[in-house]
């Protein structure tokens, strides 16, 4: 994957626990990432999908419960630290479907596995999936749950609720969320 999962983690250990919490972070983890953590993650750089889990993991033990709660968090704020730079116009101008299917289109550029498939329902609902994934793994869904919450707010959506339908973790065949916004 990209290294922009990694590096949005990274900005949000240091905006919330400072250089102080790199280090505890850097303590926790594998001499691979903690090599990451020192060097310095390159956004557009391919890293093994196995780092972006321990990382987000780590981040979860040290400063949440241990669930992978967090990583939702995690998800939400990598969209708002990546998605209102570069990508800001767009999401100034586009609706809440149209930035989502853009969002689809592009996950080729972030992972080199799967698809993400968005479901244009009525009103202001729509289902995403994510299939064929090859390493699924739960810290990796709740992410992504949590950056297309964002992703959705940033476009326009208020209000957003969130319900996971299926989980490729938990051994179904896809990752489906539905999401519905005022």
């Amino acid at each position: 994957m990209k290294g922009a999962a990694l590096s949005s983690r990274l900005l949000w250990v240091r905006l919330n626990h400072g250089d102080a919490g790199l280090g505890q972070l850097r303590a926790m983890v594998s001499p691979g990432l903690a090599e990451l953590i020192d060097g310095g993650v390159v956004m557009s750089r391919w890293y093994a999908f196995e780092l972006y889990v321990e990382l987000t993991a780590a981040i979860d033990r040290r400063w949440g419960v241990g669930d992978l709660a967090l990583a939702r968090e995690l998800g939400r704020h990598g969209a708002h630290a990546n998605l209102t730079t570069i990508y800001r116009l767009f999401y100034k101008v586009g609706t809440v479907k149209w930035i989502a299917g853009r969002a689809a289109r592009l996950w080729g550029l972030h992972y080199d596995s799967g698809r993400m498939l968005m479901v244009q329902l009525p009103g202001k609902e729509m289902e995403m999936r994510i299939e064929g994934f090859d390493s699924p793994h739960r810290a990796h869904c709740l992410s992504v749950m949590g950056w297309s919450e964002r992703s959705v707010e940033l476009s326009g959506g208020h209000d957003v609720n969130t319900e996971e339908l299926s989980c490729r973790a938990g051994g179904d065949p896809s990752c489906r969320f539905r999401f519905r916004w005022t």
